[in-house]
């Protein structure tokens, strides 16, 4: 598993070739199978491909068209809407979509309690352990993803659309990878991590 962490390359491009149900299958219990606080297990995954893929990408731009056009739910990020319409046509090239719902979730536009805070963070904190799961396991099988947080600039349209209860978290893109990025930079071990002895 090493190796899969040291691997891993976020993919923007994807051959047109399908994956297999036995591997989405596998890598979505690899998700199933991370931790959870309390053991809560709060996530929900749910597969879109085929005709439901064409449906669901015509849903994000639409949403996308709204948050460039009328009221935003994130103004302050209107220079980031040039990558999620990027982001939408690599889901377009990918076979696969997972989106990842935490079934106890409320929305994100839901006040809060500390207490049901404290309660969302741990439950995101588990799906997030279940996304790095699956997208390590998928390297492992050689297929490619990419972890897709550009669902927001279309939140509300893909929330109802997919129709389920709980908070929309992310999207993970699968297929087959048709480029081979370099790895990204990342800080200095020093600057991220503090001994105390």
């Amino acid at each position: 598993m090493i190796s899969a962490i040291y691997d891993r390359r976020s993919i923007r491009k994807f051959l047109d070739t399908p994956i297999a149900e036995k591997d989405v299958i596998e890598i979505i219990q690899s998700g199933i199978k991370a931790p959870s606080s309390k053991n809560r297990q709060p996530w929900k995954f749910i597969v879109v491909q085929g005709k439901e893929k064409e449906e669901m990408l015509k849903i994000f731009r639409q949403g996308i068209s709204r948050e460039e056009n009328e009221s935003a739910l994130l103004p302050q990020n209107r220079q980031h809407i040039a990558a999620a319409k990027h982001t939408v046509d690599v889901m377009a090239d990918a076979p696969v979509i997972v989106f990842v719902v935490n079934s106890l979730g409320e929305s994100i536009l839901s006040e809060l309690t500390p207490e049901e805070r404290i309660y969302e963070i741990c439950n995101i904190q588990s799906i997030g352990a279940a996304i790095q799961n699956m997208i390590l396991a998928a390297t492992e099988k050689e297929i490619g993803s990419l972890w897709i947080c550009d669902i927001y600039f279309a939140y509300s349209e893909l929330c109802e659309w997919l129709n389920r209860e709980g908070q929309l978290v992310a999207a993970i893109a699968f297929g087959y990878p048709d480029e081979s990025p370099k790895e990204r930079p990342r800080k200095n071990f020093e600057d991220v991590v503090e001994w105390r002895k």
